[in-house]
């Protein structure tokens, strides 16, 4: 019997909020649902941007640390769930499964592992300022309003842009931007692995669909269940997005068919 448990991932600059409405919508259709906040960001948008640049904890987070966090949570299901996880929390959902801990696992308008070099211009453009070369470590990264239009919201709405911003966007931890530059972000694209989706959208500046795209070639094709899917007028803030939905219901279409 396949599982019904969901663990979602959530990736950087926002906070675990993003998976409201993915979650009613999953449990909506009988499955039971988690998306647990990072370390030290347990707390609404508006709450973590106060601390900012000053939320020491924060900074310091590493992204072995956080990918380690997310595969505890993992292990604690009664089976292995379904991971389901976004832009960098996609990296970490690629991580756990080639851990071995995910029954299947989408990945949507993921970051790439290492090895697969972002040379978009509009992920240079998106993400130069999380690596924070030249300040502090101990301080976090805050998106400035004009890079989340370009990197997350572009192409919708102004007031839906300030929206967005104001209630997910949260400071982040350099050390874990720079983590994907590193080690911690490596996975094993020759070993088998459970069903594995990924996702891109056709509008997404800061993980064009390209390098999604790259993302999925580099995978060995052995036998695996592997699947690719570009989706149309998709930027990367799809899992807010007028019309999520119909991305919502591809991927739980994949989830029964795996």
């Amino acid at each position: 019997m396949k599982t019904k448990n969901i663990l979602f991932v959530t990736g950087a600059f926002v906070t675990h909020h993003c998976w409201d409405e993915w979650r009613v919508y999953f449990e909506a259709r009988g499955y039971s649902t988690l998306a647990p906040a990072w370390p030290f960001k347990d707390a609404s948008a508006a709450e973590l941007r106060a601390r900012q640049p000053h939320d020491i904890d924060l900074a310091r987070l590493t992204l072995a640390e956080l990918v380690d966090h997310f595969a505890g949570i993992a292990k604690s299901f009664p089976e292995k769930p379904i991971i389901i996880g976004h832009s960098l929390g996609g990296l970490i959902t690629q991580i756990l499964l080639n851990r071995d801990l995910a029954a299947a696992a989408v990945a949507i308008h993921s970051v790439p592992p290492q090895g697969i070099i972002p040379y978009e211009f509009s992920f240079l453009k998106s993400t130069w300022g999380a690596l924070g070369l030249f300040t502090s470590l101990d301080e976090t990264y805050l998106m400035p309003f004009d890079t989340w239009q370009y990197a997350f919201v572009n192409e919708m709405p102004l007031d839906e842009q300030q929206k967005a911003y104001d209630l997910l966007t949260s400071p982040e931890s350099k050390r874990v931007a720079r983590g994907g530059l590193t080690s911690a972000a490596a996975v094993d694209f020759d070993k088998p692995h459970a069903p594995l989706l990924l996702t891109s959208g056709s509008l997404d500046n800061i993980i064009p669909a390209h390098l999604n795209n790259r993302n999925y070639e580099r995978y060995k094709k052995n036998g695996s269940v592997l699947e690719y899917k570009e989706f149309p007028g998709r930027n990367h803030h799809v899992l807010a997005q007028a019309g999520w939905e119909s991305d919502a219901d591809y991927v739980l279409d994949w989830i029964k068919n795996y």
